[in-house]
């Protein structure tokens, strides 16, 4: 199981040379993925968790793949409403082949409902907006709409692998029908534990092939154990941290992406110490295997 690293792209004191050294640092101590989220403006509810400026992760992606070598990139999660299908689809396209092949798209359906009043696109009707973008897409991918010449030539075209975000039965679900893994993000054991169980249940149902489980956790260590019966994966001491790892290789995940941001963005003015707590994880989980 191979770990990835979920990389801070907002806020004034996240500037282009952090940025450069986020991904340095990432793919200096090994990682195998580095990610980034998705906003477009940065309205109140926004701004309380993740300021502007917030950087565009398709542009901002882009321009890491030509400083990097082998670390892949990827969305955590790009909110699949906010964008015209079709635009999504030749951008991610272009950005899977012009980084040779190491981009993937998570997608989920948004959260910030001032946000999406602000761009015009209606929060309630999220989740049937995503399953019809993810559909088009798809068509796109696989050779085009009909009617319609793709900017791409056809050799250029296929999409890159998405992964789908989201907790819920319906994010679940949407992972079989329009996704190659699933995303979820935030969790306790137990939960991912029976949520897994789900997942291989809607796929059977659906006569599909399970996706690859690749879910995000929070990273944060301490200096001792923390005993709260609702405690998320990736919080507490480094034994703790570790035993979640093990035990999210054991249910089948092939990679785990950490999240060293607590949501306070005063910490965004000292990203040392985020690199520093992935360097000893990071070395602690090598030794492991």
């Amino acid at each position: 199981m191979r770990l990835g690293v979920n990389v801070p792209n907002f806020g004034p004191a996240t500037s282009v040379e952090v940025l450069e050294r986020w991904a340095h640092v990432a793919e200096g101590l090994g990682f195998d993925m580095l990610m980034m989220s998705d906003h477009v403006l940065v309205t109140e509810d926004v701004a309380r968790g993740y300021p502007g400026p917030f950087h565009d992760p398709f542009t901002t992606l882009a321009w890491l793949a030509g400083r990097t070598s082998r670390i892949r990139l990827g969305t955590t999660v790009l909110i699949m409403p906010y964008r015209q299908p079709a635009l999504t689809a030749q951008m991610a396209a272009s950005l899977h082949r012009l980084s040779r092949g190491r981009f993937v798209l998570g997608v989920g359906v948004g959260w910030a409902r001032k946000e999406f009043e602000a761009l015009g696109v209606p929060f309630t009707k999220r989740g049937a907006l995503t399953d019809e973008h993810l559909d088009e897409m798809h068509q796109i991918w696989g050779g085009g709409v009909e009617g319609v010449a793709p900017a791409l030539a056809p050799e250029e075209l296929p999409g890159p692998p998405v992964w789908i975000g989201g907790n819920s039965d319906a994010g679940i679900r949407r992972a079989v029908v329009s996704g190659n893994g699933w995303h979820p993000l935030g969790f306790t054991m137990d939960w991912i534990e029976d949520a897994v169980g789900r997942l291989k249940a809607f796929a059977d149902e659906a006569g599909r092939a399970v996706p690859t489980l690749a879910p995000r956790i929070k990273l944060r260590l301490t200096a001792e154990p923390v005993t709260d019966a609702d405690r998320q994966a990736g919080i507490g001491t480094l034994e703790q941290v570790l035993d979640d790892l093990d035990r999210l290789r054991a249910l089948g995940s092939e990679i785990v992406v950490l999240d060293p941001y607590h949501g306070d963005p005063a910490e965004l003015e000292q990203p040392e110490e985020a690199w520093r707590t992935l360097a000893v994880v990071a070395a602690a989980w090598e030794s492991k295997a």
